[in-house]
């Protein structure tokens, strides 16, 4: 997993639970990296898990809700570190059904390792997209706080379903609707 990843988490961590939360999740998880990143590394997903597992425990909230939260958070700090990428497009409907043709090429050619999710256009109309996320991570609710805060960053809201696939959460299908 790219280093920017682990970063903005851990950046995240700092500024919504404080720097003690941070220091203690590192000690609890037994990392091989130490916890020590750089955004252009490479390291093992497993550390990931483990950080967030330990963050889940100590501050009481759910893997799956911290994992939204992270993608949220990683929005807004993507969107400031690549303006460009965004600024290409004027609706959220647009960015997201460009995913796969604009956005993951733009993120290879930044970082040709990184192994992302791929997204399957269902269906399109002028208020909404169905989609299908695969990932061998099943980090889908990331990316559901990452199409939600396209939609907030737009100015607009969205109602967003998804129904897994498969269990593990490595195929899910997305519904997003637009309102008003």
């Amino acid at each position: 997993m790219k280093g920017i990843v682990f970063t903005e988490f851990m950046e995240m961590v700092e500024s919504k639970f404080g720097l003690e939360t941070a220091d203690t999740i590192i000690e609890l998880s037994d990392l091989p990296s130490q916890g020590i990143y750089t955004s252009v590394g490479t390291y093992d997903f497993n550390e990931m898990l483990s950080l967030i597992t330990n963050l889940s425990k100590e501050i009481k909230l759910p893997v799956d809700e911290l994992i939204y939260t992270f993608g949220l958070y990683l929005f807004t700090s993507l969107g400031k570190a690549h303006p460009e990428v965004i600024q290409s497009y004027n609706s959220p409907l647009g960015l997201l059904y460009s995913i796969e043709d604009h956005i993951h090429v733009h993120v290879k050619k930044l970082y040709p390792d990184a192994e992302l999710p791929t997204f399957k256009i269902l269906e399109k109309t002028d208020s909404s997209i169905s989609l299908i996320y695969s990932s061998s991570r099943g980090l889908y609710r990331l990316a559901h706080g990452l199409m939600q805060k396209a939609f907030e960053h737009f100015n607009g809201s969205a109602t967003i379903a998804y129904e897994l696939l498969k269990e593990d959460g490595t195929e899910v299908k997305f519904d997003i609707v637009q309102n008003g």
